[in-house]
């Protein structure tokens, strides 16, 4: 069994996710983290019962040396935010065991998902790398930020998720995808700013993101990666046709769709983002759903201490 230290150790669960499958993960995880005392000088496991919780708890986590997110996508961006709510000198390093539908950040960590046994040893064999975050207005995100479709699409399957969908993953993004694609598209004019360029168009497709996936692998911004100090964007220039918007749907799920004359793909720092008044488009930030007049969105470069699975590429 390899010996890292993590030191002081909180574990913060969220019993529900897949499906209530993380109950019996978080009481895997106690059970190993007491029977191998040598990998902590100690270690909690705090239960989630609402959402915030996981924030606040990862908020006042500034006596630990180590936080680990059980769960999916979901609670992990409630415990980065909370962790980016302490100062840097006292902010932990984050480990995953990811017990999610989507998964995406586990896939940008490379780390094994949905088998807590395999995560807990690639947390402890694993490498300390430092990530940045996307920020947009006030909250932070650790993988995607998207706007109109994209959101949709995402937005759709959480909903189908709390209302326990048996599909997970990208079979459950492929569905809510193609529902919604086959319901039209009106899509939302913007008025962008990305590093002091302006940029107008018609929303369909604009998802900014730290990572190369979303949906539970589509790889929408294939070239990113959590560390290069930049955002990668994949927005849409002009509305494609229905049968169009299906073909790139699917190349998109294979990252083969950057050749196409409808959308663009580009590396920034800054961007802002505005849409006609009373026509917001959905907008999701991590899979949670975000409401503004408003989007001003950052890189914030080598923002936190991450662990990493061996095989990790970048």
């Amino acid at each position: 069994m390899p010996s890292r230290d993590l030191g002081r150790t909180l574990i913060i669960a969220n019993p529900a996710a897949r499906s209530g499958r993380g109950e019996g993960a978080a009481v895997f995880a106690t059970r190993f983290f007491s029977s191998f005392r040598s990998v902590t000088s100690s270690c909690e496991v705090r239960l989630t019962e609402a959402s915030g919780d996981a924030r606040r708890m990862a908020s006042a986590a500034y006596e630990y040396d180590s936080v680990i997110a059980l769960g999916g996508d979901g609670v992990i961006h409630e415990v980065v935010n909370g962790l980016m709510q302490l100062p840097e000198d006292d902010r932990p390093r984050l480990g995953v065991i990811p017990m999610g539908s989507g998964n995406d950040f586990a896939r940008t960590l490379a780390l094994t998902r949905n088998d807590p046994e395999r995560s807990i040893a690639e947390i402890l064999s694993g490498t300390e790398r430092v990530i940045d975050l996307g920020k947009v207005n006030d909250t932070y995100f650790m993988q995607t930020l998207s706007f109109g479709l994209d959101a949709a699409i995402a937005l759709d399957t959480t909903a189908r998720r709390d209302n326990n969908t048996r599909q997970i993953g990208e079979k459950l993004f492929i569905t809510s995808g193609i529902k919604i694609l086959l319901r039209g598209m009106k899509g939302w004019p913007y008025h962008a700013v990305m590093d002091g360029e302006e940029v107008e168009g018609i929303d369909l497709a604009f998802a900014i993101q730290n990572g190369p996936t979303y949906g539970g692998g589509f790889r929408i911004c294939p070239d990113a990666v959590p560390d290069d100090g930049l955002l990668d964007i994949c927005y849409s220039v002009s509305r494609p046709s229905i049968p169009h918007a299906l073909a790139l749907f699917g190349l998109i799920r294979l990252g083969r769709h950057t050749r196409s004359r409808k959308l663009r793909l580009r590396k920034v720092r800054h961007v802002e983002v505005e849409f006609p008044e009373g026509d917001q488009p959905p907008c999701q930030v991590d899979g949670e759903s975000l409401v503004a007049e408003r989007y001003v969105i950052d890189v914030v470069p080598a923002a936190l201490r991450v662990v990493v699975a061996g095989g990790c590429a970048w």
